[in-house]
C-alpha cells in the first residue's frame, strides 16, 4: 500500500480541557500526521493540556469567535503542508 496523503487534524477549541484528551485518543493515528489545537483564549487550561499531549498549539491573543478560530485552523494546516484537513471539535 502506498504512502498516505499528509492529513492534519485541526481542533478549534474554547474551554475544552474536560473533553480534549478523550477526543484526541479517539483519533485513528495511523492516518493522521499531526494534530493542531487552536485555542481561542480558553480559561480552563486547554492549551496547556494540548501541549502536554504533544499536540501543536496555536494560541489566539484575543477571542476570535468560531469563524475566526476555524480560519486559523485551516491556515495553520495549509502552512504545515496538509493535503487533507480534518476538523474535529473537542468541546
Amino acid at each position: 500500500m502506498g504512502k498516505h496523503p499528509r492529513t492534519i487534524v485541526v481542533m478549534p477549541a474554547y474551554n475544552a480541557a474536560n473533553t480534549l484528551e478523550k477526543t484526541v485518543n479517539d483519533i485513528p493515528r495511523e492516518f493522521v500526521e499531526e494534530i493542531v489545537v487552536v485555542d481561542d483564549c480558553s480559561t480552563d487550561g486547554t492549551a496547556e493540556l494540548a501541549e502536554r499531549l504533544g499536540l501543536t498549539v496555536v494560541r489566539h491573543e484575543r477571542n476570535k469567535g468560531y469563524g475566526g478560530n476555524q480560519k486559523t485552523c485551516y491556515a495553520k494546516a495549509l502552512e504545515m503542508g496538509a493535503e487533507f484537513v480534518v476538523m474535529i471539535h473537542p468541546d
